[in-house]
């Protein structure tokens, strides 16, 4: 069996094991029947793994998780050549082209050396160039609709106050919140169940409103939050073992008393 040496070469090998898995007469009967809907999810599964393959610094499994991934890009792009809308050749040269034209600093000659923060600031003014152009071209076009809703959130924010639309100071971002638990409380107490999933949705909206004003990725505080969550959940699971209570059986207070321990532990 020849051996394949170059990345090139084993990219073109893995594009062949995907066009012969997609093959109408001799390929997978599975495979056969994916389209760009039905394979998309995958994608979106294969980054969370590679995510948490990072986060554990796992990376033997990095790798795995890598190659899973890439498998998706390989994937989707045999159905577009099959379609004749674009192959894996035109995706490698459009993302190298984008990374060239969003980096003049490194590739371009005359182009001055910049700061990390002024960086940021010319690739967000080159990425509203290219998205000027898209037939979409609205401040907040583009922000996919499967990002995790914090995330988008984020995303919508940000992209609101670079034109604007956003509070000069951190005070009545505060405000905005109590605010917004207030409407909640009155919305639980007579509103509707419609009116109360619409004021749970506001006051989210507002805290992740603070958390950019904070510079913190509310993903990334709620998912160390959860992480936080689990330990103290873990210790009290723990601790009524030892003891043979069953968790059910807990009072209130127990429940507090052994929280508070569990938030004692953490810090001995």
């Amino acid at each position: 069996m020849k051996k394949f040496n170059t990345s090139t070469e084993r990219l073109d090998k893995l594009r062949e094991i995907v066009s012969a898995l997609r093959d109408p007469e001799s390929g997978c009967p599975w495979d056969i029947e994916q389209t760009f809907s039905s394979i998309a999810p995958y994608a979106i599964e294969e980054a969370y793994e590679v995510f948490d393959a990072v986060s554990k610094e796992n990376w033997a499994n990095l790798e795995n998780e890598l190659g899973d991934l890439l498998l998706q890009t390989v994937y989707q792009s045999q159905i577009a050549s099959e379609k004749g809308l674009f192959d894996l050749n035109s995706v490698i040269s459009k993302v190298s082209q984008k990374m060239v034209d969003r980096h003049p600093h490194v590739f371009e000659e005359s182009s001055p050396d910049r700061t990390i923060d002024e960086q940021m600031i010319e690739w967000e003014s080159i990425k509203e160039k290219e998205r000027s152009i898209e037939p979409d071209s609205g401040a907040l076009s583009g922000i996919a609709l499967a990002l995790p809703a914090l995330t988008r959130s984020f995303k919508i924010q940000k992209r609101a106050s670079r034109v604007g639309f956003d509070w000069k100071s951190i005070s009545p971002v505060y405000d905005k919140i109590l605010e917004e638990i207030e409407e909640l409380k009155n919305a639980s107490v007579s509103g509707t169940e419609v009116e109360v999933r619409e004021e749970l949705g506001d006051l989210l909206f507002s805290v992740v409103n603070l958390s950019r004003h904070l510079s913190i990725e509310p993903e990334d505080a709620l998912r160390r939050a959860n992480l936080k969550f689990i330990k103290r959940f873990d210790y009290i699971e723990k601790a009524a073992s030892k003891k043979h209570q069953a968790l059910k059986s807990l009072s209130e207070t127990q429940w507090e008393g052994q929280w508070e321990e569990a938030k004692k532990n953490e810090k001995g």
